[in-house]
């Protein structure tokens, strides 16, 4: 009955889930869960490579390779982690609780991030991605408030300003990814339900990272289900390895 009473409310509301019924089965292979550890691999692939990989390029053609190829699988990441986000707005039971989240971890994660970045404790004018996924969070927010308070059109014209208005912020935080972010939960919320037309719109928002389409196209395997899910160990993943990274590069002196 409840499994019922759950199909009727996304009946009701097509917003709840990204459209994949038009998508080949055959392709749908992977839960929110699986995709969110090929993003976490992803990003530990691209982590390693920029924190103890690039200080030691010193024309080794053969650590160029394994650099270059980390650089490919690492611009997996940050399309997974986009899509998750905007995939999760619709589906979490509380969006007050995900973005409080957001922000508790992008506190913790900070100096962790300047370690790994910079070599420094505190540098304030780079900030983690805990704190874009936020400000994505709180863009794709605000429009869908309004979506049902004015006219069409007019909210057309609102969102476009709220978008310009959280890339500036973006840019002038100094936050992980900038305007980028923004304009690609843009792109993604506004074609929710088409969602293979965000693709070449949020692609354009950061082709100066071509690599970065094997992200999307992964994007289209997604099934529709959650996954088993571990809250705490999947938000502690990104300081902890942060951490274990920025104490690396200051034991190496790199």
């Amino acid at each position: 009955r409840r499994t019922g009473m759950m199909q009727n409310k996304l009946e009701k509301n097509p917003q709840k889930s990204v459209q994949i019924k038009n998508w080949p089965e055959k392709i749908r292979i992977f839960s929110g869960a699986q995709l969110k550890y090929l993003a976490f691999i992803s990003m530990l692939i691209d982590h390693v490579n920029k924190a103890l990989i690039y200080p030691n390029l010193d024309g080794s053609a053969g650590l160029q390779i394994i650099s270059d190829l980390f650089d490919i699988l690492g611009r997996i990441a940050f399309p997974l982690f986009m899509f998750l986000l905007v995939e999760g707005y619709f589906k979490t039971r509380s969006r007050w609780k995900y973005l409080l989240y957001l922000l508790g971890f992008g506190v913790i994660s900070e100096v962790p991030f300047d370690l790994f970045t910079t070599s420094q404790v505190f540098e304030p004018n780079w900030n983690n991605i805990m704190f874009t996924l936020a400000a994505v969070l709180i863009t794709i927010w605000s429009i869908d408030t309004l979506r049902e308070k004015i006219p069409k059109l007019l909210w057309y014209l609102a969102s476009v300003v709220i978008v310009a208005v959280m890339c500036f912020a973006a840019m002038n935080l100094g936050l992980d990814y900038e305007h980028h972010a923004i304009l690609i939960g843009y792109f993604m919320y506004i074609f929710h339900q088409r969602y293979i037309l965000s693709i070449p719109f949020s692609f354009l928002s950061m082709y100066k990272e071509p690599w970065a389409l094997l992200g999307f196209a992964l994007t289209l395997t997604y099934n529709g289900k959650r996954g088993r899910q571990y809250k705490i160990i999947n938000y502690c993943f990104y300081p902890a390895h942060l951490l274990i990274l920025g104490l690396l590069r200051l034991y190496l002196g790199i």
